[in-house]
């Protein structure tokens, strides 16, 4: 059964919402399910992980399907942190050597997919 998609306007306010400041759950639950959502339309696949816990992962980026165990490409970050990268607020080269994205595997650098729009 496939994921029930985010609604792009809630999702939009969702994320403006949390890029004006708030922290409400549901804000930030939105945002990051919408964003998940904009990187999967956009570089569907499944070679990727992406986990943003406890709101959601996808998989994506086109290549080798992965279709049992751990995920030879897993990228784990937080909710700030992948909003941000999404946003454009930060770039993915400074997030990670500040240590803000756990990314392995030889195709995890999804650098080239972010941001995904300007905000």
């Amino acid at each position: 059964m496939a994921k029930p998609r985010v609604d792009p306007t809630e999702g939009h306010a969702a994320v403006v919402a949390v890029l004006a400041g708030s922290s409400a759950r549901e804000d930030v639950a939105g945002a990051v399910r919408y964003l998940l959502q904009l990187l999967s339309d956009a570089a569907p696949g499944h070679t990727v992980e992406l986990r943003v816990p406890p709101f959601g992962a996808i998989q994506c980026v086109e290549g080798p399907e992965h279709t049992r165990g751990t995920p030879p490409n897993v990228v784990e970050m937080d909710s700030p942190t992948w909003i941000a990268l999404a946003t454009g607020s930060v770039s993915w080269a400074e997030a990670y050597d500040q240590g803000k994205i756990s990314a392995s595997g030889v195709r995890s650098n999804l650098s080239s997919q972010l941001p995904l729009a300007q905000w």
